[in-house]
């Protein structure tokens, strides 16, 4: 029950994160150990989280660097410790004039073979992108924003701030998504909902927690009377 409480507050803190994909959980039922003349209780436990990749909203910004995915796929971002997955595409200029996410990690920029490719931009440039990625500053063609996607999205894991790490021999392909300039997607957690689940997981643990103080409170009972029949 903690698990989902956490998992919940999760979804809840970063429900205005762009790009954010919400957690969920997927239960089983676990058989407690059986009581003499009884069948063994079965309960739901949580068997493991999975995250729900489903597109969010997309909403128009109308800043130049924000990005939004429509579709499958994820920007890259090579950070010191490797490639980082993201669909925040809430970027901005470095003070070096490279493309960075809010984090200060490079992203990636491809040119035609789709070999890694520096583009340095000044302050003043006119930035343009197409939906395929393609980066024109000023007017010319200068790279394109890759867009990837792994073949086995249950390979990723979440990495601190709305990143994804690749697990080893996960393969990349080119994503067929589309890159929508001046627009960011929100985070598909859908509040009202999660709320609502919230407050229902904390009402059965207040329930639990009564029936722990209660049961304690006959054990201590029980004992006391023992105790004066056999004093």
């Amino acid at each position: 029950m903690t698990e989902s409480l956490d998992l919940l507050a999760n979804n809840l803190a970063n429900v205005g994160t762009a790009g954010y994909k919400a957690d969920r959980e997927f239960y089983n039922l676990f058989a407690s150990a059986e009581a003499e003349g009884n069948p063994a209780p079965r309960l739901p436990v949580i068997e493991r989280a999975w995250t729900d990749f489903s597109q969010g909203v997309v909403k128009v910004t109308s800043q130049p660097l924000d990005f939004a995915l429509n579709g499958a796929g994820f920007f890259v971002a090579d950070s010191a410790s490797g490639a980082l997955l993201t669909r925040n595409g809430a970027f901005h200029l470095s003070s070096r004039g490279v493309l960075e996410t809010q984090d200060g990690h490079p992203v990636r920029i491809v040119d035609e073979q789709g070999k890694r490719h520096t583009v340095v931009l000044e302050a003043h440039s006119q930035v343009e992108v197409h939906p395929d990625g393609t980066l024109i500053v000023d007017g010319q063609a200068r790279g394109r924003i890759a867009v990837v996607e792994p073949d086995d999205p249950r390979a990723l894991t979440k990495h601190g701030a709305n990143y994804y790490r690749l697990s080893p021999g996960v393969l990349l392909a080119n994503a067929r998504a589309e890159v929508l300039q001046g627009r960011l997607e929100a985070s598909n957690v859908g509040p009202a909902e999660t709320t609502v689940r919230l407050i229902s997981i904390l009402r059965q643990f207040e329930m639990l927690q009564r029936a722990l103080t209660l049961g304690s409170e006959m054990n201590r009972k029980a004992i006391d009377e023992v105790a004066r029949v056999t004093g």
